[in-house]
């Protein structure tokens, strides 16, 4: 398995409700793409004070590499990461992408 942690430093201009509507857009790639297992998103909730401006991220659990690799192509995916990187502040700079296997 492959846990894909995703850190966001979002645009401050976006409102809660444009906040929900990203991370719901992400869940909802669960069902439209194989070999997604789990979704979680939120904001960051560590007393460390150590984010680095990322303050908001998902993670999403594959039942393999395989699965990750085939949902960083798909179409639905490709649509969603636009749609994120067009949110966050500075665009790609704005994005940390860290792969675990599990």
């Amino acid at each position: 398995m492959i846990l894909h942690c995703v850190f966001l430093r979002l645009k401050t201009a976006m409102t809660n409700d444009d906040k929900q509507s990203l991370f719901e857009a992400i869940a909802a790639l669960k069902q439209l793409i194989p070999g997604i297992l789990d979704i979680k998103y939120g904001p960051n909730v560590s007393p460390e004070g150590l984010h680095g401006g990322f303050v908001d991220g998902f993670a999403v659990t594959f039942e393999s590499a395989e699965a990750r690799d085939a949902y960083l192509i798909h179409p639905e995916h490709v649509i969603v990461g636009e749609r994120i990187v067009s949110s966050t502040d500075g665009g790609l700079a704005g994005i940390l992408v860290f792969d675990l296997n599990l």
